[in-house]
């Protein structure tokens, strides 16, 4: 795969960037760039350049092809297929995915970015011995998945010794190619065109012919190349026939058709059947003209004329003369072809893709052709190829002769549709599903379909009613889903909170407590109960029901997943620390061992608050960090949770508001109910935190404004009494006060009760308040909420020091000052060191946290040194980060340099 480099005229300044790809990737610095252009542009050419530069390379290659875009990781195992002997290397579960991505072994669907994991530890395992240059042309044409996984692993190169180059063809679009470095190639300059035109045109031009035909073809080189030929000298004389407002590629397709469709009509069958089958495969070829009755001595002319080179592989001078000859044929002869090589494929070997050229041959509806397609999607879905699955479904959809077949095979594409993201697709055929022959049940599922595509894609505030609407109309006919969609029906109407309308979260939850109970009750029934009861009843009949929930999903399989989110839900809503960071710590664990980077970032962000709560600051930082790693490889973003939660703790007001007011802005445009919440949660936080009571009240009465948005109004009430108690607004305060004490003294734990105390202390007087503040303080201490312990310290401190008893309020003030120095609570921290100072004591505000450097070190790095100090590997680190070792380790001696460190015994201390 290496060979000399060409010499490119007029591409001086895109070869030096070229050449600065394999220095770095010699260097070990990770590379990737996208090379975009319009067809003809030379970016094959530039890619041909580029592998001829990679001395003392290892290169692997890929090229889509458009017909092959429905084949699930068709590009991804052309580019690994020699790299494969390293797989040995890869961690256990990142070898399986690969190997059921890539149809080795079965198993159940690996998760994308797993699949993306086990590529990047692949070719770092290649890049340990040489560097590697992977090159992939014409990447607009790789199937999605292939797409996903590659754009993943570009994001993920640091110090490795691999570089990625791809070429697209304008117009680069989807979000995948966002954010990559790019080489623009425009047309060649004057110069050069003509110099290129002169090579290829048999005689002398006019000079304003030749002006006018680098001035039409924009210094195309393929166009300075292909168009001329084929014209007369008569035509070349009067300069080029006539000006063409087709855009230039169709021109130069156009040409090559004309150039086809003049060859014998064995030699174009030849070519289109060779267009048909993307892989290359002669021996392939040979048999599918076999059964055309097709020569293989045919081929001899479109050689002659530069079209096609046949020899170990099959080639087409340029992707434009495959579109060119597959587009210019009859569909007869398209359908013929296709049928031909389904019949030269062995059905064992390779099953899609002899389904895929069946339903391309199809002249009709055929049910025998349809229901091997549904084959296929099942195969595609297992092995991850979700956009894929979902294409097979689609086709089959269209060759099912069976109106009520049809309708039941739209409905499962549809479905697959929507867990590829494809929305629109899923639109299209969910009317298709709808119509036909269907029973009841068949339509309540199609209802319910629309329902969760509406949810899926956004629209918060339309969800529930469509998913309440779905279960009702499945009560008769599908209990057991129906009790699962109210489930789902009260999960969105928690995100819409506010926005819930006339269907608003406690309608719902008193509409599933109407519905009959199974005979035979699931693990999850138990979650229903106390979630109905919870949302319709309040929190002290939720709680019997509620403990059981949480401790039946304490523990259990991966399955629980849809469950163990509400379940934590619960947690919080009840006052429960300890399951809350049991629970998220399952749905963190199931995420990883699935390398699942949609769910993960979500629970990220849940554990962050906890952990924000609890003091660990640097934890939570870690978390954050983590987050945005995994929205920079997948593109895709979420909104500042955990961000904010810790930016209001950490009291830097500059840096905590602008956050705050975007995750308000975005929440109330995504009608988010639970988002507007939180957002004046923590600013409430922040101004409680700044002493800034009167405000801190206002933004604390509007997250606590609407109770059925219950996990963020409850923990919110703390800071409207805190903040109505220091602003004189008692009746505000006694409100809370109610509502807090209807929350916390049910389920009876330490947390919610010492918040509840807290809450007593800071309304009553004399030795009322001092008992609540003890008895706060008493509670909390038995809790690893250490913020909300330092908090009742504080305000503890300020009453006892307003009542005169300076020595007594020193204690207090100096433990809570501690416990927020630790943690990095700036803000907290420095209220209590003011009311330290009006006590009398000289306050030592320098940092009582470790100063040995740790704050120096980026959140990445920062995660990066506790995992290894807990003793993982360098493996281990890049398996749990998405990242590959020789990254971790770039990142370990940054923070032994910052630390002033040299072994990890030292960084355990």
């Amino acid at each position: 795969m290496r060979g000399t480099a060409p010499e490119l005229r007029g591409r001086r300044a895109e070869c030096g960037r070229l050449d600065h790809v394999v220095a770095g990737v010699r260097s070990g610095t990770g590379q990737v760039l996208i090379v975009r252009g319009e067809a003809g542009i030379g970016k094959s050419a530039l890619l041909e350049y580029l592998v001829g530069r990679a001395e003392g390379c290892r290169v692997a290659r890929a090229s889509g092809v458009e017909s092959e875009m429905e084949l699930p990781f068709a590009g991804l195992h052309q580019l690994c297929l020699p790299l494969l002997d390293l797989s040995d290397r890869l961690p256990g579960p990142q070898r399986a995915a690969l190997e059921v991505a890539f149809g080795v072994s079965g198993g159940g669907p690996p998760d994308r970015f797993l699949i993306g994991a086990a590529t990047l530890s692949l070719l770092s395992a290649a890049a340990d011995r040489e560097p590697l240059l992977c090159v992939v042309d014409d990447a607009q044409w790789l199937d999605q998945a292939s797409i996903q996984t590659l754009t993943f692993v570009g994001r993920r190169l640091f110090a490795d010794r691999i570089g990625v180059v791809f070429s697209l063809r304008e117009p680069v679009t989807g979000p995948d190619w966002r954010g990559f470095p790019e080489l623009p190639i425009g047309g060649l300059a004057d110069e050069y065109a003509g110099a290129l035109l002169d090579s290829v045109v048999p005689g002398r031009l006019d000079g304003h012919v030749r002006d006018r035909i680098v001035a039409e073809t924009r210094g195309n080189p393929l166009a300075l190349i292909e168009l001329p030929r084929g014209l007369t000298a008569v035509q070349l004389a009067g300069g080029f026939e006539r000006p063409d407002a087709r855009p230039l590629a169709s021109q130069i397709e156009q040409n090559f058709a004309r150039r086809v469709t003049a060859l014998p009509p064995d030699t174009q069958r030849l070519l289109l059947t060779a267009a048909a089958e993307p892989v290359g495969d002669v021996p392939l070829l040979v048999r599918a003209l076999t059964v055309l009755d097709v020569p293989m001595s045919t081929a001899a002319p479109a050689e002659a004329a530069g079209l096609i080179d046949i020899a170990a592989r099959v080639r087409f001078r340029h992707p434009l003369v495959r579109s060119a000859t597959y587009r210019a044929a009859d569909p007869a002869d398209r359908r013929a072809v296709h049928q031909a090589l389904a019949a030269a494929i062995d059905p064992q070997l390779d099953p899609d893709r002899r389904a895929w050229h069946r339903a391309q041959g199809a002249d009709g509806p055929d049910e025998a052709v349809a229901a091997e397609l549904v084959s296929s999607a099942g195969r595609a879905q297992r092995r991850g190829g979700m956009a894929a699955s979902a294409a097979f479904l689609q086709r089959a959809t269209e060759l099912t002769p069976d109106p009520a077949t049809r309708s039941i095979r739209a409905l499962a594409a549809a479905q697959t549709s929507l867990a590829a993201g494809a929305f629109d697709t899923a639109v299209r055929l969910l009317n298709t599903a709808g119509e036909g022959p269907v029973n009841g049940l068949h339509q309540a599922h199609v209802n319910l379909m629309r329902a969760q595509l509406t949810f899926a894609s956004g629209h918060s505030v339309e969800a529930p009613p469509l998913l309440l609407e779905a279960a009702r109309r499945l009560e008769p006919l599908d209990l057991g889903l129906a009790r699962d969609t109210y489930l789902s029906a009260l999960a969105a109407a928690q995100f819409a909170g506010r926005f819930g309308q006339d269907t608003g979260i406690a309608y719902i939850a008193r509409a599933a407590q109407a519905v009959p109970r199974l005979e035979e009750p699931r693990k999850h029934d138990v979650l229903y109960d106390a979630v109905t009861t919870l949302f319709a009843d309040g929190a002290a009949p939720a709680v019997p029901p509620a403990r059981r929930a949480m401790h039946a999903f304490s523990t259990g399989s991966d399955a629980d997943l849809p469950w163990l989110w509400q379940a934590a839900a619960l947690a919080v809503n009840l006052w429960d620390e300890e399951n809350w960071d049991r629970l998220t710590a399952r749905l963190e664990r199931i995420a990883r061992d699935a390398g699942n980077l949609n769910e993960l970032p979500l629970v990220l962000h849940h554990r962050a608050v906890l952990y924000t709560l609890i003091g660990e600051f640097s934890t939570v930082a870690a978390m954050l960090a983590e987050i945005k790693t995994i929205g920079d490889a997948t593109g895709v973003g979420l909104g500042p949770y955990g961000d904010i939660f810790l930016a209001a703790f950490r009291g830097r007001h500059d840096h905590a508001q602008p956050l705050i007011a975007t995750s308000l802005e975005e929440s109330l445009s995504r009608g988010e109910g639970g988002a507007v919440s939180n957002a004046h949660l923590t600013k409430a936080i922040l101004l409680n935190g700044l002493a800034q009571y009167p405000t801190a009240l206002e933004s604390a009465l509007a997250a606590t404004a609407y109770p059925e948005e219950r996990g963020v109004s409850v923990l919110a009430l703390a800071e409207v009494i805190e903040a109505a108690a220091r602003a004189g607004r008692p009746e505000a305060a006694a409100e809370a006060h109610e509502r807090l004490r209807d929350s916390a003294e049910p389920n009876g734990t330490d947390w919610g009760l010492g918040i509840l105390a807290r809450a007593t202390g800071l309304r009553s007087t004399g030795s009322a308040a001092e008992t609540a503040y003890q008895e706060g303080i008493q509670r909390l201490s038995r809790t690893r909420v250490r913020m909300d312990l330092a908090r009742t310290h504080l305000v503890y401190g300020e009453w006892l020091r307003r009542e005169g008893r300076r020595q007594d309020a020193r204690g207090q003030l100096r433990m809570g000052y501690k416990l927020f120095s630790a943690a990095g609570a700036g803000a907290f921290a420095q209220r209590a060191a003011r009311e330290l100072a009006a006590t009398g004591e000289v306050v030592d505000e320098r940092r009582t946290a470790d100063s040995s450097g740790r704050d120096s070190l980026t959140a990445q790095e920062a995660h990066i040194a506790e995992l290894a100090g807990a003793g993982l590997t360098n493996a281990e680190i890049g398996a749990q980060m998405f990242l590959s070792q020789h990254t971790v380790e770039w990142h370990l001696r940054k923070v032994f340099a910052k630390l002033g460190i040299t072994s990890r015994k030292q960084l355990r201390r």
